[in-house]
């Protein structure tokens, strides 16, 4: 293999590859999503999109307990989904190595919220990996899976959007190309309820297994060598000479201390749970001053502090957004050249907004126009809240327009009754808005629930969903049936339709007709992604998903409105 720039995400995917990964399986999420799509190209993996991320994970578990090494892959906040069998998968433990990717956001780029999963790691009880570029990404992953069969133990590996996104280079191990391992598990289920029979008898016993696990990996971690200690050239440790300056960093942080403070003396963590106390200790009694630089919170420093070693953290570097080297440089008090100034022109800025063309966009001026209450969702159409639509009330999570618009009704005065409208994605939908329609369903709720199905999942880069016909590969699947699966859920076939998102005319008949209708209504929106259809016209596919849609518009009219 040549040396070769790569992004983070590629160079995950190539370390699982070369780490003999069998089963890789996420849901898409800004900044995680290329890693499956890299994997997807390797040969002798099988690769999934799940419908969500406890979905991928669950797959995930399975997989890894019948003897394949497995690659999940999600944003921070899909771990939110995946939480309920990530605590409990710490508890069974693997038989061939499982390794989870959480893509953390700092700074927010493309998320609702700004959380550092460091936090899950600690409180799942599971080991923790952290690069600081292209070449350790690939490296960790492959480290990732052996540690995982050796300490019988799920682990995560971190990334953040700039380490996701941002290319660096990756040298070979050896002479010739990349080389991949057959993992040592045989293939194969063996059967253990002890172990992987979660009732309350079983897990007790377990609970032991998962601290001794975590207690015996703090002890190695003070000689892994993804933990190093990077002395000032001519220092002598154990000399009773001290460091001026001594820095504990990990991730993209660390290579902002080297830019700026390249003379100082630092621990480099790539395990960044557990820690090891002993190398912590015998590192910061070395230097005078002690400095914990980390991205978001102050998950390092805390633990530090517990172990009542003195060290300056959030005190000097900011606990919100992403860090630069002038941020690093100002914690430290260290003085950087500033920047050139920057020219006379000046640049205007950009709003995001739906692309030109996007076929529903009409649906959000004729929600605005009726000054419906519109509970937002994830994806795409959390652009509605912006000009020219203003048409966006809520936005909390994937799935929630739904499930808000069910809590809204029950409490709004009569005024605003019959005024609550939800907006979804289809991938959306598929990922956790049905169960809020099914609840809406059976508990006999009143409300208007917009599906807008683009045929893809857009934002995150044009991936196949339940809605849309296909699967991973561009290869083809069954589609959902809104009008079936609506039945199934016993609401009245009156109150279910589609309609074609470039029949601007049939749109505001249809919004007309469900809004004056009591019950739970479903209406389907059908317009093809613009950028999908370039994508499907490359792969000779477009006419066909087109013909299904408009089959599907045909055999489900909203009644009332031709």
């Amino acid at each position: 293999m040549r040396t070769r720039m790569l992004s983070g995400n590629e160079a995950v995917a190539l370390g699982a590859w070369e780490a003999g990964v069998v089963v890789g399986c996420g849901y898409p999420g800004t900044p995680s999503t290329e890693i499956l799509e890299a994997l997807a190209t390797q040969p002798e993996v099988y690769t999934e999109w799940s419908v969500n991320e406890k979905v991928a994970l669950e797959v995930g578990v399975g997989a890894c307990l019948a003897g394949g090494r497995t690659l999940v892959t999600m944003k921070h906040v899909g771990v939110n989904v995946a939480a309920d069998p990530l605590f409990t998968a710490s508890y069974l433990g693997v038989r061939a190595g499982l390794v989870v990717i959480t893509a953390d956001d700092p700074s927010m780029h493309s998320s609702q919220n700004e959380q550092d999963n460091r936090n899950y790691a600690i409180a799942a009880k599971v080991p923790m990996l952290e690069p600081s570029d292209s070449q350790e990404a690939r490296e960790f992953t492959r480290l990732a899976f052996e540690l995982s069969e050796e300490y019988d133990t799920p682990i995560f590996l971190r990334m953040t959007t700039r380490l996701s996104h941002s290319k660096s280079l990756v040298t070979p191990y050896g002479d010739g190309g990349p080389e991949r391992v057959e993992g040592p598990i045989e293939r194969g289920f063996i059967s253990d309820p002890g172990k992987y029979v979660m009732i309350p008898g079983h897990a007790r016993a377990r609970r032991h297994a998962v601290e001794a696990r975590m207690l015996a990996l703090a002890e190695a971690a003070a000689t892994l060598p993804v933990n190093r200690i990077e002395w000032p050239h001519g220092f002598q440790p154990g000399s009773g000479a001290r460091a001026p300056i001594g820095i504990v960093t990990s991730g993209i942080p660390y290579a902002y201390v080297k830019e700026v403070a390249p003379d100082a003396a630092v621990l480099k963590l790539g395990l960044v749970h557990p820690l090891s106390r002993t190398l912590v200790e015998s590192f910061a009694a070395e230097v005078e001053t002690l400095y914990v630089v980390e991205e978001l919170d102050p998950v390092i420093e805390t633990q530090l502090k517990a172990w009542g070693i003195t060290c300056i953290g959030k005190d000097a570097f900011p606990s919100i957004g992403e860090f630069t080297p002038a941020i690093v440089a100002a914690g430290l008090g260290i003085e950087v050249e500033p920047l050139a100034e920057p020219s006379d022109f000046e640049v205007l800025p950009r709003r995001p907004g739906l692309c030109p063309g996007c076929p529903h966009d009409h649906v959000f001026k004729e929600l605005r126009r009726k000054g419906m209450l519109v509970s937002g969702d994830i994806g795409c159409y959390s652009l509605g809240v912006l000009p020219p639509y203003s048409a966006m009330d809520t936005l909390l999570d994937m799935g929630a327009s739904l499930t808000m618009a069910q809590g809204m009704d029950i409490v709004v005065p009569a005024e605003q009754r019959g005024k609550i409208a939800a907006v979804i994605g289809d991938s959306t939908f598929a990922h956790s808005g049905i169960t809020g329609l099914l609840n809406a369903a059976w508990n006999k709720r009143d409300g208007l629930y917009i599906v807008l199905d683009n045929g893809t999942t857009a934002m995150t880069g044009m991936q196949p969903n339940p809605m849309s016909g296909e699967r991973m590969g561009r290869e083809d699947s069954f589609s959902v049936d809104y009008e079936l699966l609506a039945r199934s859920f016993g609401i009245p076939a009156d109150n279910v339709g589609m309609v074609d998102a470039y029949d601007t005319v049939g749109i505001s008949a249809a919004i007309d007709a469900l809004a004056q209708r009591s019950g739970v209504r479903l209406l389907v929106v059908l317009g093809l992604c613009l950028i999908e259809g370039q994508k499907l016209k490359r792969v000779s596919k477009l006419d066909g998903k087109k013909a299904v849609r408009q089959e599907l518009i045909y055999l489900h009219p909203v009644e009332g409105t031709k």
